[in-house]
């Protein structure tokens, strides 16, 4: 080791050290900062975030015009008894004209239909969310037949598959069983009866002039441009528009099961035009807005699921901004409008609608997060699996395919007219109907039902008679999930524990040797059953994470068991959240340890950390693979058990104000057996639960959307969002902005 040079040496060698006294640079110096304490105030104040700034400067800047008013009124008259600025306004000579109710739209979309109109209207305008294009092969003919079956088959359980047929004979002679609990009337040869007679029945042939009710079906000739490929047809006309037309035409949908239809596009530009462009037309030609500049004047208030994706939200904002350039944007979730349409300040509101069913918990004017949840399954569903049960008990129009447009058209007039919740209604009944085909002739054809009309939508209650094979195909296929922007790979939209405690009751095994390399088979808690017939148990409730004793029996699996903490969640961050019991048992009831948070269970009782086995992302994936399907009333149960939260006072207030609303929901009687359901699940309450429809006997199918309007009227929202701040701020000023936890 070198020592210590001297300076003599290193004089000597040229390498003496100068010093001139001279700063290296011209550089301020920075102090360090003091790590033991500091403190900042960025981004901590109201003055510092452009929106609350913005919403303070126009605070301000009323303030000194009322001042301005009061002072030019003292010198003129020398009476300033000129009145504050206050926030609700009294009669349309004093409304600022951005409050004025006939210049804003609101806009209500759905997977079957799009509610429109201004929040001055009584009632929206009603469009089918279907867009018509020219195409070498229409729907019908590039897609399989609806309700799907086999037409080579020789038997019934070959063309409609054994378990469909055995599942749909389970509930019939489940339905006559509690009919004669109920003492009513039921022939033993009925079925019998009705296939014999659908079998021989034979079509009359009605010449179209003697058919006054014929349907006038759209002239492929009145395209605006025949000659572009972006000319189209919406709404009706597209409904209407003859298979067999030429040129043919192809009927889209870009909204599918309550989120954006990835399956049947190639590319998400062609998906996000095709909705844009059912907006613009429906601006234009139902609410008379026909030139782009007069939409300048106009505000927006969107319409938004209560579980959404939030690259829709971005994706509606940019377009209401850029595209159509209205003044002012603002959201509202479904079930928050639903309430203000029926006037209700507590609800567990339940919105059936055509594709999907959602329900969420509202107090107070804001939707409880924990309760939402989203199922996959309406009114659609139940006139496929009408039809479907109808062509098995050998229905006269065996031809019948939903994909076709008048087929569809006719399966929905025959739901509206015959499908019934009421067990008084059920017999053997003879009705007629027409099939009009367009170049056809008229056809009126004689059917006889029995227990077709209560059994599909008996499917509410028994999801598993519905479709649900097609419902997840395409998913995530064009539209990535969105994330986090501080950590990429941990996904950001929004979740409830009420939905995730459905999706880990439903969703399948991993595959072994697939979880980073783990080989035994992790299972949620437990492995399953030979049979559940009833998934949750809503009957025990739990104080300090003891299981209370049921107020009434529960079916229960084979085997004794313990009942055990709440299984696994997704995501493991809500893990206090009521979820459905009885399934935290393994190898046919023997209770095992209880799991700590965010922990799996294999079937052998090894405890693998979720957080070291699988990413936040890799959650996210597999919940993508799970459809999110479970009877009504247990959903319903476990929406409130996680908005109240162990609170039973809120549970009883919730309760016993379920309101039902959505197109699907318009069967006769559904309410009342819901209630029935209800109560069948919490006995101890039996006079506490009501289910009901809206207040103001409005119908279920519009109340979200005058809910909207009523929002959009109200004086005072510090929810909209101009085009300066979208500007400077892009969607995250959604943020500051929404009503809720963004």
């Amino acid at each position: 080791m070198v020592g210590k040079v001297s300076e003599r040496v290193l004089l000597r060698e040229g390498l003496e050290r100068t010093d001139n006294g001279m700063k290296q640079t011209n550089w301020p110096d920075v102090i360090p900062i003091n790590q033991k304490n500091y403190y900042t105030e960025y981004m901590k104040r109201d003055e510092q975030v452009l929106s609350l700034r913005l919403q303070q400067e126009a605070n301000r800047e009323r303030l000194v015009q009322s001042a301005k008013d009061r002072d030019r009124a003292l010198a003129r008259t020398g009476n300033a008894d000129v009145p504050l600025p206050l926030c609700d306004f009294q009669g349309d000579e004093e409304r600022p004209e951005g409050l004025d109710p006939s210049k804003i739209i609101v806009i209500h979309p759905g997977s079957q239909n799009l509610r429109i109109g201004f929040a001055s209207d009584a009632l929206p305008k009603t469009i089918p969310m279907t867009l018509a294009t020219k195409f070498p092969q229409t729907e019908s003919e590039m897609h399989d037949a609806l309700p799907r079956r086999t037409f080579e088959a020789k038997t019934t359980k070959e063309q409609y598959g054994e378990e469909w047929c055995q599942k749909y004979t389970k509930m019939s002679s489940d339905l006559k069983v509690d009919m004669r609990q109920n003492k009513r009337k039921v022939l033993p040869n009925s079925k019998d009866l009705v296939v014999n007679y659908n079998r021989r029945t034979e079509p009359e042939v009605i010449p179209q002039h003697n058919d006054p009710l014929q349907i006038d079906w759209t002239d492929v000739n009145g395209l605006e441009d025949p000659m572009s490929a972006a000319s189209c047809f919406i709404g009706t006309d597209a409904r209407r528009i003859p298979d067999d037309s030429n040129p043919k035409f192809k009927l889209w949908q870009p909204i599918q099961h309550g989120w954006m239809n990835e399956d049947e596009y190639s590319t998400a530009e062609h998906l996000h035009d095709d909705f844009e462009t059912l907006l613009d037309k429906a601006i234009r030609q139902d609410l008379g807005l026909t030139r782009n500049s007069m939409w300048t004047n106009y505000s927006c208030v969107f319409v938004i699921p209560d579980l959404y994706d939030k690259r829709y939200v971005d994706n509606i904002l940019r377009s209401v901004m850029t595209w159509f350039e209205f003044n002012r944007v603002c959201f509202i979730q479904e079930s928050l409008g639903a309430t203000f349409g029926a006037g209700y300040t507590q609800a567990c509101v339940v919105d059936v609608g055509a594709q999907k069913t959602s329900i969420a918990c509202v107090e107070d004017g804001l939707c409880l997060e924990e309760s939402r949840i989203n199922l996959k399954y309406g009114g659609y569903d139940v006139t496929e699996t009408f039809m479907k049960m109808m062509l098995h008990d050998n229905f006269p129009y065996q031809d019948i395919n939903l994909r076709r447009r008048y087929d569809f058209l006719l399966a929905e007039e025959l739901k509206i007219k015959h499908c019934t919740m009421s067990q008084a209604d059920i017999s053997v009944q003879l009705f007629t109907f027409h099939v009009r085909a367009p170049s056809k002739p008229t056809y009126k054809y004689q059917f006889k039902t029995y227990d077709e009309v209560i059994l599909a939508p008996m499917g509410f209650y028994d999801p598993a008679i519905f479709d649900n094979n097609t419902k997840l195909r395409g998913r995530r296929k064009l539209i990535d999930r969105s994330y986090n922007a501080y950590d990429v790979e941990f996904p950001d939209d929004p979740t409830s524990t009420a939905q995730n405690a459905i999706l880990d009751t439903i969703r399948p095994l991993p595959a072994p040797a697939t979880l980073n390399g783990f080989a035994p088979t992790q299972a949620d808690v437990s492995t399953p059953m030979k049979e559940k017939p009833q998934p949750f148990n809503f009957l025990a409730t739990t104080t300090n994470g003891t299981p209370a004793t049921s107020n009434a029996p529960s079916p229960a699996p084979e085997g004794t068991f313990t009942p055990a903490p709440p299984p696994f969640i997704f995501g493991a961050r809500d893990t206090g959240s009521p979820a459905p019991s009885g399934t935290g048992i393994r190898n046919g009831g023997t209770p095992g340890p209880n799991p700590p948070p965010g922990v799996f269970v294999d079937a052998n009782g090894t405890s693998v950390a979720a957080s070291a086995s699988r990413s936040a992302k890799a959650v996210a994936m597999e919940r993508d693979t799970v459809l999110p399907v479970a009877p009504l009333d247990t959903a319903i149960m476990t929406s409130i058990q996680n908005a109240a939260k162990g609170d039973e006072k809120k549970v009883r207030d919730l309760l016993g104000s379920v309101m039902v609303v959505g197109g699907g929901s318009k069967t006769p009687f559904f309410p009342t057996v819901l209630e029935e359901r209800l109560k069948k699940l919490r006995p101890d309450l039996f006079d506490r639960i009501l289910v009901s429809k809206s207040a103001r006997d409005m119908d279920e199918q519009v109340v979200v959307w005058k809910g909207a309007s009523v929002f959009a009227k109200l004086p005072t929202n510090d929810s909209w969002i101009t085009p300066f701040e979208y500007e400077r701020l892009g969607s995250r000023v959604l943020h500051h902005k929404v009503l809720w936890a963004w």
